[in-house]
């Protein structure tokens, strides 16, 4: 888009003027009329935005089903109140194209259904530890300056498919280090495809999988702007890229299956989770565990760096164990902490059924609140690839201790 074109929109992008054109509380108006105001501002911004960008296949007028709570009904919504919604810090799944997720739990109960216990960190340490000294930092940096020069991986825009390309190559790459390891496009309607990466277990008969999973497309509160999604979450595809690299180079060979995971359109309602989700409890196959890693790298100024450990909308013996090894493997503590409904992929798998847990960069309040925005880059005193290899390390951890080695 041209400078001078993008300088027309800013009087709509912005937020309302609280001016005397517009009714304020105190001054004869309320919050209600504001409300309103805003609103129809910012359905003037999309419709305007949407006309003036190329490259990002959105109907705003398309009709989604859309669900705000587990405990509340879902809704039909335009893509433009979608849009709204989310700008307005509501969590939400679109369910559109997954309506029936998690009915196998009481209508359909398989063997994929079974609850896992989890062991005492510690029977793995040695092998943990010696992949550790394969992490490279630098390598975290070069990968991410590459994914975040995507003007946006937004998942219906051009530039969403071409990153999700190049990562699927970059993959793709790493794992023909072992022929065994299997690399596969997860395809979406919308074009940019989730990514599997699937290291098969010595013994077949082993076929409860342990999942890491983080999401590739990132998103601008306004989805026609820019949005380089360093932390949010292109620092977590970082950090379990490097685990999944360190474990390739390393010719890990697990008793029992491991995949890494980078889902499409999680920013659009947690739509490439949902259906990777679905299709495995359709197919009935066995999680053992899901770990989803969103934001990675961000230490707030002033704040003592930790791991994030979310505490809702999880497993609570899978969490338990994943607070373990932070302090079994790790160089800095756990911090529990809440981020609230839909908030993530492992949302996808907890509603199939499966036990998953989430590890964040810090505690949800001092979370990066630079996301959704054209500002979500590296150039932040906070933003700490240190930081996200810890994450990398844990990812390992995970894995290891979950699988086993043959």
């Amino acid at each position: 888009m041209q400078l001078h074109s993008l300088l027309l929109l800013l009087p709509l992008v912005v937020s309302v003027p609280t001016n005397s054109l517009f009714l304020q509380p105190g001054k004869g108006g309320d919050v209600a009329s504001l409300a309103a105001a805003q609103d129809a501002h910012d359905r003037a911004a999309l419709v305007r935005l949407a006309a003036m960008t190329p490259g990002v296949e959105l109907d705003l007028d398309e009709l989604r089903l859309v669900q705000f709570d587990e405990d509340e009904p879902p809704v039909w919504i335009t893509e433009m109140d979608k849009i709204i919604a989310k700008k307005n810090g509501k969590r939400f799944m679109d369910i559109t194209e997954t309506p029936t997720l998690g009915f196998s739990n009481f209508l359909l109960p398989t063997s994929a259904n079974v609850k896992y216990s989890y062991p005492k960190p510690g029977k793995h340490s040695s092998a943990i530890k010696h992949l550790y000294k394969d992490l490279s930092v630098d390598r975290m940096k070069a990968f991410l300056a590459k994914f975040t020069a995507f003007r946006t991986r937004y998942y219906r825009s051009e530039t969403g498919r071409g990153s999700q390309k190049f990562l699927f190559a970059h993959i793709k790459e790493i794992a023909s280090h072992n022929p065994a390891i299997t690399v596969e496009e997860f395809p979406h309607s919308w074009g940019q495809n989730s990514i599997i990466a699937h290291i098969p277990a010595a013994d077949a008969k082993e076929e409860a999988v342990t999942v890491v999973g983080a999401h590739q497309d990132s998103a601008n509160q306004w989805p026609f702007l820019p949005a380089p999604g360093a932390d949010d979450d292109g620092s977590g595809t970082t950090s379990s890229l490097e685990a999944f690299r360190a474990l390739v180079h390393a010719n890990f060979t697990p008793a029992a299956p491991v995949e890494f995971m980078w889902f499409s359109a999680e920013e659009g309602g947690l739509l490439g989770s949902q259906a990777v989700a679905k299709s495995y409890e359709d197919a009935g196959k066995k999680v053992k565990a899901m770990l989803q890693m969103d934001m990675t790298a961000w230490v707030k100024q002033g704040t003592k760096e930790s791991v994030g450990i979310i505490q809702d909308y999880v497993d609570g013996g899978l969490t338990e164990f994943l607070e373990e090894l932070v302090g079994k493997y790790l160089d800095i503590p756990a911090v529990k902490t809440k981020c609230g409904y839909a908030c993530s992929d492992h949302s996808s798998f907890s509603k199939a059924g499966y036990q998953s847990s989430f590890a964040i960069e810090s505690s949800f309040e001092d979370s990066n609140h630079n996301i959704h925005s054209a500002s979500d880059t590296v150039d932040h005193p906070e933003f700490s690839f240190s930081h996200m290899r810890e994450f990398s390390k844990l990812a390992i951890a995970f894995a290891v201790e979950l699988a086993g080695v043959a």
